[in-house]
Parts: structure tokens; sequence; C-alpha cells
């Protein structure tokens, strides 16, 4: 299977512990969960699964601990179809764990995570690189970032293409993630990042200023208003799909996993983009970051169900 990777992903991965409620429990009043899931997360680990399921070869490296939780971890990337013969273990409890409150009415959601998060990373020595430069794409999400760098490196020194996870920000865009900027190819955020990067308001005037940082095509997703997108040639919104919403986590990953398909596919920008907005909206019908990740076929069902079908 190595051999015929064609998406690489180095970033975090990490077991959720997803709890559904309507109200969060006080210190002096608990609250009722409406259900709750173990299930894999991470930006690029779910991002990964999300381009395997959907038919793509894909590898992950990251960092994984030696007790269940890791292995449970592990587990659900390999039910996804993703290579992890990459990975690097410590011989330590795992670490990159998140509990995520889902609000039961709106699927929007809270993360909690341990202290000291981030103590284990990755290292330039632990990388592979005729591995990482094999693939014709790498995704990147900005952790472990001395090694995430060096990556990049090597992937455009041999002519291929990197993609970083820009996240959702409210906040200025810390240094360590500009200096990825310039070396990312694609780059696609959440919510405010635009914003947080450039100081702009403007959607639009804000993805041609991260267009002279080096990325050549620049996605903002913004839930349910859908995505901007700012490439050298063009620049379009796309709408999001009217679903009934679940749980929106990891809706962003799984656009990242379906857009980096899309571009395996040779699809235009617009094609890619109404495919990775059918594969997010699906996803959000379940529990989970991962659970709700459809095949190929059933975005397929999903897109010609609403006249949208396209090969």
């Amino acid at each position: 299977m190595t051999d015929e990777i064609k998406v690489v992903g180095l970033g975090l991965a990490t077991c959720d512990v997803l709890i559904r409620l309507k109200e969060m429990p006080t210190w002096e009043q608990g609250a009722p969960m409406a259900n709750f899931r173990f299930e894999g997360g991470g930006p690029v680990g779910t991002a990964m699964a999300a381009a395997a399921k959907l038919g793509a070869k894909a590898g992950f490296i990251g960092m994984a601990g030696n007790d269940e939780v890791a292995g449970m971890k592990m587990q659900s990337l390999r039910e996804s179809g993703v290579d992890l013969s990459r990975m690097v273990y410590h011989d330590a409890p795992e670490e990159q764990v998140v509990i995520v409150y889902v609000h039961a009415e709106t699927g929007e959601r809270v993360f909690s995570m341990p202290e000291g998060w981030g103590h284990h990373t990755l290292g330039v020595e632990d990388l592979d690189r005729d591995y990482i430069t094999s693939a014709d794409y790498l995704h990147l999400d900005g952790t472990h970032f001395t090694a995430a760098l060096e990556a990049a490196k090597w992937m455009h020194e041999a002519g291929k293409t990197v993609m970083l996870d820009g996240h959702k920000a409210d906040w200025p865009i810390e240094n360590s993630t500009r200096v990825l900027i310039g070396h990312t190819d694609i780059l696609i955020s959440g919510s405010g990042f635009a914003k947080g990067l450039t100081g702009i308001d403007d959607i639009w005037e804000a993805g041609e200023e991260i267009l002279k940082m080096g990325p050549r095509i620049f996605v903002q997703t913004e839930g349910k208003r859908g995505s901007f997108t700012v490439g050298r040639d063009d620049r379009f919104h796309m709408p999001a799909f009217e679903v009934d919403v679940v749980d929106t986590t990891g809706a962003g990953d799984v656009f990242h996993g379906a857009y980096l398909v899309g571009l395996l596919r040779g699809w235009d920008l617009r094609r890619i983009t109404l495919f990775a907005t059918a594969v997010s909206a699906i996803k959000c019908g379940k529990l989970g970051g991962r659970a709700g990740i459809p095949r190929f076929d059933a975005v397929m069902a999903f897109l010609r169900k609403r006249g949208l079908g396209f090969a």
C-alpha cells in the first residue's frame, strides 16, 4: 500500500470522547446526555480518514502513546483505510485526548483538552523523506512545526503540493503558522482566519493578500454560510447544503480530506468545492468527526438527488 500513497498527512490525531447534551452540567447540578461516542479525531487525522474513505490512498504521520486509548485512536484510522506505517510511538499513556461537548439542538461544540497538551512532538529525524515525497499532496495542520516545515520544503523540492489547515481563529495568527503559510500551496481555514492573518475584514480582499504570502488557493469555510474561495484565476462563494445537523465536529477536517480527493481527480476548483461541501454536509448527520464520513458513491448520490451530479 505504501508504494501507492497519493496523500500524506502530518499532524494531529486524537481520541475524542463526544457527549451530546442540551445543557452543560455545573458544579451544582448535573445534566443528562442525549448520547455519547468514542471516536477518532484531530485535523489531519480526520482529513486522512475522509480521503481514504472517499477512495484515495492516504497515509498519516503523527504520534501515539502505548495504552488502550492510543489503540483506539489508531484503530479508527486503520478502519478508514489509512496507512500508519510511519507512525511514531512513545512509551507513555496517550495524551491526545479531547472531550467534545456537542449541543443537542445546534450541533455546535466545545472542547476540553488535557493540561500539558503537546508534550511529545515529532522531530525531523522521525520522518521518512522518501515516503512523504512519494505522495502527490502533503497535508499539514501546524502540529509538529519543525518537522512539518521541513516536510513542506521536501515536497516543494520534489515538485509536489502542500496543503495547510488554517483552523478557525478569533485572534491574530501566530508566527509559526505564518511561516508555514509561506511554504503552502493550498490554504484552507475556518472562520475568522483571513482577518486574523491580514487584519482585513473583507474576505475577498483578505484572500488576495493571502495569495501574496505564498498560497495559490485560499479557502475559508464558514459553516452554514458555506465557503469562500480565492484563487489566482477565480474567486467564488459556495453555499452550504441544508441538512439536519447532529454534530459539526470534524466538518472542516472532512472538507479538507474531500478537497484533496477532488484535486487528485483533476477537477476544477468549483467542482472540488461542491464535492467537499457535500461530504462535509453528510458528515454532520452523525455524532463524531468520522462516523458520518460517506463513501464516494454516496456523495455522488447526494449530489444527483439535488440535480448537481457530475462525472
